[in-house]
């Protein structure tokens, strides 16, 4: 991914509505879904980041995967502006469907939904990588929602993979800190 490009709350929608005008070019004849998440989350959902890089999505459609393509080359979009490789990650849970929030639709061809706080913290508390946002991403969410709780996120790690457990000492005391 170009460090040049970013993405930012304001493109993010032109470049969706862009990809379910495309998704009508290909005479895609059923609604499309993607979940968004990671930092295009965050973006549509908090004030404190400004910019992601890259929008990590979860979706299962090959015709999907060609209107991305047909965007980025019409656009002049990096190559994988949007695409799935957080599935290749420990952060990554098939429960996410299950766990997502409605964002917008587009087109009538494809719904966007996205990732609420505290699955987002618990996403965040699993990959919890310092060279990236993720420890400041954390405490922004915390910070910006204030309805969000300790109990949220250990439920919320729990739903995801299964046990709280899953998150080594580190992680624990970290989130843990942040409420105390």
């Amino acid at each position: 991914m170009s460090p040049s490009f970013k993405f930012t709350k304001e493109n993010l929608d032109l470049y969706l509505n862009e990809l379910a005008k495309e998704l009508k070019l290909l005479k895609c004849t059923r609604k499309l879904e993607i979940i968004i998440v990671g930092g295009a989350s965050i973006l549509l959902n908090y004030n404190f980041r400004p910019s992601s890089y890259d929008v990590d999505a979860y979706f299962v459609s090959d015709v999907l995967k060609q209107a991305i393509n047909n965007v980025a080359d019409k656009l002049n979009l990096p190559v994988g502006w949007l695409n799935k490789d957080f599935i290749r990650t420990p952060s990554f849970s098939p429960k996410i469907i299950q766990y997502s929030a409605f964002y917008k639709e587009f087109k009538n061809v494809l719904t966007v939904r996205t990732i609420s706080s505290e699955y987002l913290v618990a996403m965040k508390l699993v990959s919890f990588r310092n060279y990236k946002d993720d420890i400041t991403d954390i405490a922004n969410i915390i910070s910006e929602d204030k309805t969000i709780n300790l109990e949220n996120i250990k439920t919320a790690v729990v739903n995801l993979y299964g046990f709280y457990d899953y998150l080594d000492d580190e992680r624990q005391k970290f989130i843990e800190k942040l409420f105390n």
